[in-house]
């Protein structure tokens, strides 16, 4: 890419508008919820876009070129599994067209070596892969999918094949923490340039999986520490992003960089939200790609301004020296918690509703419940 974001984005956005409001960095495009794999992680919603309710390749491909003119550096083509989508070579052409950074973040099941040469050509610049354990045992257990740990283990040989930078994005919860130094060694030994320990977020199936996923407050301590010491020993072989457990921690971590602040993400059926659990904030309409032009979607919607800023802010945190840090927290967090979207998040230790968090997190961590594997749509 050639980094022409401020001439462009400068030149498509009204006056006035950049002084309070900068244009998104990134696009999350979840191309569809289609997935060969059941992770009762998942972060899609229990209820899914079925295929019919896909946006169509030339709708993909415009909005590439709307988002660029916008502003957006980086597109991530995620979903559920992008591969499923015939027309991914085609999407990707698109966004390379329109001088975005292109990374798929995949599971590998659906790629093959000539389908990555073609997405390689397409202008493809970066492969992030899916993670559910260090061996087909544990991962083939959490991904509900039969011979995927084999399958990703290929898949990662062919993407270093390639050139093409790989990251490892390994979901971490009380049934595989313990195995954490395991699965930053094979980060190592797979090539990997970088790891995102992301400890699991509890929405959309995950929310449904907390007694099952929830880790106890000493796997999330032991946790840091491991990745403290990794960073220290891997420094300059591996870049480890790490995503704390964040119900046992003393303050919230700040979602998404503040509420519609620096990326926005495009559901299958094309709406756009400030992120991927926004729609389980009661009274927020999104509007959808195509049918409002993207930049009116990010500066003048109702729903990219509801808690932009600090106007939105209760106390505690409308007075904290902490609101420029970590924003609140994350607002569908508090709203799933607390029943109100504008509460400080319960993470917090000044929020009222912690203690209530901290017993329910106490309690999930020590429960014997089963996984509920993700259905697809």
């Amino acid at each position: 890419m050639t980094g022409g974001r401020d001439a462009e984005a400068d030149a498509a956005v009204r006056p006035g508008e950049r002084s309070s409001v900068q244009p998104p960095m990134a696009m999350l495009a979840e191309l569809t919820y289609r997935c060969p794999l059941s992770c009762p992680y998942c972060s899609n919603p229990i209820e899914m876009a079925q295929r019919e309710a896909e946006l169509p390749t030339p709708a993909w491909t415009a909005l590439m070129a709307e988002a660029a003119r916008l502003g957006v550096l980086h597109v991530h083509l995620s979903g559920g599994e992008p591969a499923s989508r015939r027309d991914l070579v085609e999407i990707v052409a698109a966004a390379h067209a329109a001088d975005l950074y292109t990374n798929l973040i995949t599971s590998g099941i659906g790629l093959t070596e000539k389908r990555l040469d073609a997405l390689g050509a397409a202008g493809l610049e970066h492969v992030q892969l899916s993670l559910q354990g260090v061996d087909a045992a544990m991962a083939d257990t959490i991904g509900g999918y039969r011979g995927g740990f084999d399958r990703k283990m290929q898949v990662a040989q062919w993407v270093r094949a390639r050139d093409f930078p790989l990251t490892l994005n390994a979901v971490m919860h009380r049934r595989n923490l313990d195995r954490l130094e395991e699965t930053i060694d094979l980060a190592v030994a797979m090539g990997a340039r970088r790891i995102e320990v992301a400890t699991v977020q509890f929405h959309g199936w995950a929310d449904r999986n907390r007694a099952a996923l929830m880790p106890t407050r000493a796997q999330a301590r032991e946790a840091t520490r491991i990745v403290h010491a990794a960073r220290e020993r891997l420094k300059g072989t591996l870049v480890i992003d790490y995503v704390p457990a964040d119900h046992h921690a003393d303050y919230p971590k700040p979602c998404m960089g503040g509420w519609g602040s620096t990326g926005l993400n495009v559901t299958p059926d094309g709406r756009v939200m400030p992120c991927h659990a926004a729609h389980t904030i009661p009274g927020l309409e999104f509007p959808r790609a195509g049918q409002t032009p993207l930049r009116d979607i990010w500066y003048d919607s109702a729903a990219f301004n509801a808690f932009r800023g600090f106007d939105w802010m209760q106390e505690p945190c409308r007075s904290c020296d902490r609101r420029t840090v970590d924003f609140g927290g994350c607002r569908c967090q508090a709203m799933a918690v607390t029943g109100d979207p504008a509460a400080t998040d319960p993470v917090c230790t000044k929020s009222p509703h912690r203690p209530a968090l901290v017993a329910r997190a106490e309690a999930d961590a020590g429960s014997d419940a089963p996984l509920v594997y993700r259905a697809g749509p």
